[in-house]
Parts: structure tokens; C-alpha cells; sequence
């Protein structure tokens, strides 16, 4: 008897045995499973690099300013746009003007060009405009003008003032004046062929500056 109980107990300790290495084992398996469960997502998570995960936010928000300035830029009024404003034709500045500058408080304004605009008009005398050119602009007048110049026989006269008068157009170059129909400035001229362009009629237009009458 006493034989059996040992055979008995040792075989139950070898039992006991198996299944405390079958559970171990068991566990260990689950530990390296679940390690290889999380390895890759720490992988990922380590992958990701914050800065470029604002990239969208910063292309977006570039992609927005672009928009609005395209839409401030086409909103602003042109050069020829704020003459109208200020009742004037569009044909007493020529085509060319890149920018402007206004003062609305004082009226001080200037307009640019690529560089000096000179042009004939059928019947009438030379026109410079240098590249830069100044005034005061109000309703219905500009005085104090700089940088735009006509010739008169042989010599360059500077054009100071320009008023609207009704439909008449009145060109001072200080010592003398003279006055035009304004439908004679609905359109620009263009530097360097003026009105005599192949896409514009030269027949429509004749404008002499008959600078012979004081103001």
C-alpha cells in the first residue's frame, strides 16, 4: 500500500507538472503574441512626424490667402476705372498704366508705366508720358499734373490742368488752353501708334490741339 500511495503520488506530481509547463507555456505564447500585437502599432505611432501633419493644414490655409488676394486684386478699381469715378474719359490717360496710388484725403495721386509713353494723334501734335506721372484729382478736375508733356511746333509743353466742362474737355499748359469734345477720349490710345494701330480706326479720331486761345 504504502508502494501504491508513492507511485500514486508521484504520478500526480508529474501531472501537476505537465500542466504547470502546458500553463506557462500558454501564457507565454499569449505575451509574445500580444507583443507582436503592439510592436507595430508603437512603430507607426513613432512614424508619424507631427510637422507633416500639419502640412494639409498649411497648404489649405496658403490655397485660402491665394483666393482672397486674386479676389482683393480683382475688386480694386483700375486707373481708368477711378478717372470714370471722378467723371472723367478713359482716353485722356493712355493704355499701359501697371499701378496707381491715391490719397483720397488730399486727392494726390500717381499712375505708372513700364517706362515713357509717346505717341501721335492723326492731325495733332506729339504726346509724352514719362513713366511716372502726378497730380491732384477731383471731381471734374486735375491740376498740379507732372510727367506729361505735348508738342506744340518745336517745343515740349507741360500739361498742368485738365477740367471737364459738359461734354467739352478743357487741356491747359499754362500759358494757353484749348478745348475738345469729350467723345474725342472715349477711348485709350496705345503708346507708340496712338490711334493709328491696326486693331483701332485712325478715321475716327482727329485730334488736333489747337493751343492758341488763352484761359
Amino acid at each position: 500500500k504504502i508502494i501504491t500511495l508513492i507511485t500514486e503520488s508521484n504520478t500526480w506530481s508529474r501531472v501537476s507538472s505537465c500542466l504547470l509547463k502546458t500553463t506557462s507555456f500558454s501564457f507565454e505564447q499569449k505575451d509574445i503574441f500580444n507583443n507582436r500585437k503592439s510592436l507595430p502599432e508603437r512603430k507607426i505611432k513613432s512614424s508619424v512626424n507631427p510637422k507633416m501633419s500639419r502640412l494639409p493644414i498649411l497648404i489649405a490655409a496658403f490655397l485660402l490667402l491665394a483666393v482672397a488676394t486674386a479676389t482683393a486684386e480683382s475688386d480694386s478699381p483700375t486707373a481708368y476705372s477711378l478717372l470714370q469715378s471722378y467723371n472723367f474719359p478713359v482716353g485722356i490717360l493712355p493704355k499701359g498704366v501697371v499701378a496707381y496710388d491715391l490719397d483720397t484725403s488730399t486727392g494726390k495721386f500717381h499712375a505708372y508705366f513700364n517706362g515713357s509713353c509717346s505717341f501721335s494723334l492723326v492731325g495733332s501734335y506729339q504726346l509724352n508720358y514719362k513713366s511716372t506721372i502726378s497730380g491732384y484729382i477731383s471731381e471734374n478736375k486735375l491740376t498740379k499734373l507732372s510727367g506729361i508733356k505735348v508738342k506744340v511746333l518745336f517745343l515740349w509743353l507741360n500739361i498742368v490742368e485738365v477740367v471737364r466742362n459738359g461734354e467739352e474737355m478743357a487741356f491747359s499748359v499754362g500759358i494757353t488752353s484749348a478745348n475738345f469734345d469729350i467723345e474725342e477720349f472715349l477711348e485709350s490710345p496705345q503708346c507708340g501708334c496712338g490711334f493709328e494701330c491696326e486693331e483701332l480706326s485712325s478715321d475716327k479720331f482727329d485730334r488736333s490741339f489747337p493751343f492758341v486761345s488763352s484761359s
